[in-house]
C-alpha cells in the first residue's frame, strides 16, 4: 500500500492528507506537537519509523535559520519521492514582469526560503513554489465578513495566487512527474484591491476605502508583501505535469469558497443575504 509521510500538517497540506486518504493512502504527519493525527515533529523514534515505511515524503515546513526538516532528518530521507513547498517568494521583485522557473533565485526578502527550495532540488524534490494561498475559511471572504480587509492605494501592484485545491492537485500530479521546480499559480495575477473588490460583490458589502500603505497600520509582515511586484508563469506544470487548475482565476475560486461556507466559514454564511 502506498503511503506517505508528511512534515508539517498545516492548511494546505491537511487538504492533501484528507485526499489522499481518501484514495486509500496511508497518510502520516508531524505538528509540532502530537494531535489526534499527527506526530510531534521532534519525536525521532516516530519519525524515524514513518520515514522507513513511507513511499512518499512531503515537507510543508518553512525554514527558519535553516530548513528544520533537513537538518533533522536529512541523512535518513530516500533519494526518490520527495516533495516541497515552497514559495515564489524566492524569485524577488519583478516589477510586476513574469517570471517562471528559469529565472534566478534568491534576490528577494526570503533569502532562508531560497536556500532552502535550493536544497531539496539538490536531493532530486520536486519543489512547488506557492503563491499566496486561499480557500474555503482562509480567503477575501473571510477578511470582508470579519471586518478585517483593506484596500491599499498602490497602482499597478499585481500579486499571483493559488487555491488550496489546485495545489493538491499540483502535489498528486507531480509526484507522477520528473523532479525539478514548478510554478503553481492560477491563470490570472493581479491587484489584491481587484481580489477584496470581488469579495465584497459575492457579500453584497460595500468595499473599504483606499488607504495609503502607512494609513493601513499594516503589521511588517504583511507590509513585506507589498514590497514585491509579479506575475507567476504556470506553462511548466501545465506542460510537464498535465496539471489545470479548476480555479484559474480569483472569481472561480472565490465563488467555491462562498458554495461550501455554511460549512467552513460561519462569518461567511451568517453574513450572506437571506434569498427570501
Amino acid at each position: 500500500m502506498a503511503g506517505i509521510l508528511i512534515f508539517g500538517l498545516g492548511y494546505t497540506a491537511s487538504r492533501l492528507a484528507e485526499r489522499w486518504r481518501a484514495t486509500g493512502w496511508t497518510v502520516l504527519g508531524t505538528r509540532r506537537e502530537a494531535s489526534a493525527d499527527a506526530m510531534a515533529f521532534e519525536d525521532e523514534e516516530s519519525v524515524r519509523i514513518a520515514i522507513a515505511g513511507a513511499t512518499h515524503i512531503l515537507s510543508s515546513v518553512p525554514p527558519d535559520d535553516g530548513d528544520p526538516v533537513l537538518y533533522r532528518y536529512g541523512a535518513l530521507l530516500p533519494d526518490h519521492r520527495l516533495g516541497y513547498l515552497s514559495s515564489t517568494g524566492v524569485y524577488g521583485d519583478t516589477r510586476g514582469a513574469w517570471v517562471d522557473e528559469s529565472a534566478p533565485t534568491g534576490s528577494g526578502r526570503r533569502s532562508a526560503r531560497a536556500e532552502a527550495d535550493a536544497q531539496w532540488l539538490e536531493r532530486g524534490a520536486r519543489v512547488f513554489r506557492l503563491p499566496g494561498i486561499y480557500g474555503p475559511g482562509r480567503s477575501a471572504l473571510d477578511r470582508v465578513a470579519e471586518g478585517r480587509a483593506q484596500r491599499i492605494d498602490l497602482p499597478g501592484q499585481v500579486f499571483s495566487r493559488i487555491h488550496v485545491d489546485d495545489i493538491v492537485d499540483a502535489i498528486i500530479a507531480g509526484f507522477d512527474g520528473p523532479p525539478g521546480a514548478y510554478n503553481i499559480a492560477d491563470d490570472a495575477p493581479c491587484s489584491q484591491n481587484a481580489v477584496i473588490e470581488e469579495a465584497c460583490r459575492l457579500l453584497r458589502r460595500p468595499p473599504p476605502p483606499l488607504r495609503s500603505l502607512d494609513a493601513a497600520g499594516l503589521s511588517p509582515m504583511a507590509r513585506a508583501f507589498y514590497a514585491e511586484n509579479r506575475r507567476v508563469a504556470n506553462g511548466k506544470a501545465k506542460r510537464i505535469l498535465g496539471w489545470q487548475p479548476r480555479y484559474p482565476d480569483y472569481r472561480a475560486g472565490l465563488a467555491a469558497c462562498l458554495a461550501c461556507s455554511a460549512t467552513t466559514s460561519p462569518a461567511i454564511a451568517s453574513r450572506q443575504p437571506n434569498p427570501a
